[in-house]
């Protein structure tokens, strides 16, 4: 296990990747749980008081929009909970992998080279996905 959780939290990050990424799919999800989880271990940049699950979803500002979508409402189905189960043990997904921030462009918009200045890592699907530099949070690399 790579982040400690309560039950509450596994549940609160399989909300959050519903609520993200269900369009993109599971392994949409599971680059939404990268993100989620590399926040909680990075201590750096805007993520240095983030020390649980529960802190990085409820974090403002700078937290998730999902939170407050209709998606984060709701308990979490068995296969989310696995999904999130599988981000808190360490699996990782390109462009994710060590990715702290993503968005989601306007319809036919290419992703931006940079945004919050931090570079591009790649796009899956609907979500573009952007990376600090291994000497700001080596956390996760």
């Amino acid at each position: 296990m790579i982040v400690s959780h309560t039950t509450k939290e596994l549940d609160l990050l399989a909300r959050l990747m519903r609520a993200e990424a269900v369009g993109d799919g599971d392994l949409g999800m599971l680059m939404v749980g990268n993100v989620g989880v590399n926040r909680v271990i990075a201590d750096c940049l805007d993520f240095i008081p983030i020390r649980s699950i529960e802190q990085m979803i409820y974090q403002t500002p700078g937290g998730f929009s999902g939170k407050d979508s209709p998606l984060f409402f709701g308990t979490s189905t068995t296969k989310e909970k696995e999904l999130a189960r599988r981000n808190i043990r360490g699996e990782t997904y390109h462009p994710a992998t060590h990715a702290l921030w993503f968005y989601a462009p306007g319809q036919g918009q290419e992703c931006r080279g940079f945004w919050f200045n931090q570079r591009n890592s790649g796009r899956f699907k609907n979500h573009c996905f952007y990376v600090p530099s291994p000497s700001v949070c080596s956390r996760i690399y």
